[in-house]
């Protein structure tokens, strides 16, 4: 392999370890509601889409998001990432994920869920930075606790 070769190779693999990163701290800053920090995860134009709903602004995301977690237990947990690095700034990665909310019982019964799937994203390098730009989660099995879930 050539130089130059070595020199792709290894931004390449540079690349997904910091997409990685970014991945990790995006699941420890919302478990943590560090929302502050981890709204900045996220490209200004943000798309993300999580059980039918659809959000493009990362301040309303933020807010929508810290809301309904406000009281919960929140654990989450993405694994087995495939990335594909398809641009000097751009990516692709796919997650297997599992998250655990639990918030408060209601009328005595506990209330929350825990969900298996796989988060789609795409990813944009801002200023020598990877950020999230597209979210979908898609869910494969949903799990939800005796007392329901809060509503929205």
């Amino acid at each position: 392999m050539t130089t130059a070769g070595n020199d792709d190779a290894l931004r390449r693999l540079v690349d997904i370890e910091e997409i990685k990163q970014l991945k990790a701290r995006y699941f420890r800053l919302h478990d943590t509601k560090k929302w502050d920090e981890w709204v900045r995860l996220f490209t200004p134009e943000i798309h993300l889409e999580i059980d039918g709903t659809v959000l493009r602004d990362p301040a309303e995301l933020a807010r929508i998001t810290s809301g309904w977690n406000g009281n919960a237990i929140a654990v989450h947990r993405g694994f087995m990432p495939e990335i594909d690095i398809t641009g000097p700034d751009t990516a692709t990665g796919i997650w297997s994920m599992d998250d655990y909310l639990e918030w408060p019982e209601r009328d005595g019964l506990p209330q929350g869920m825990r969900g298996y799937g796989h988060y789609y994203e795409e990813y944009r390098k801002i200023d020598g930075r990877w950020l999230i730009s597209r979210l979908r989660l898609d869910r494969l099995k949903l799990e939800v606790f005796e007392g329901g879930l809060p509503p929205v």
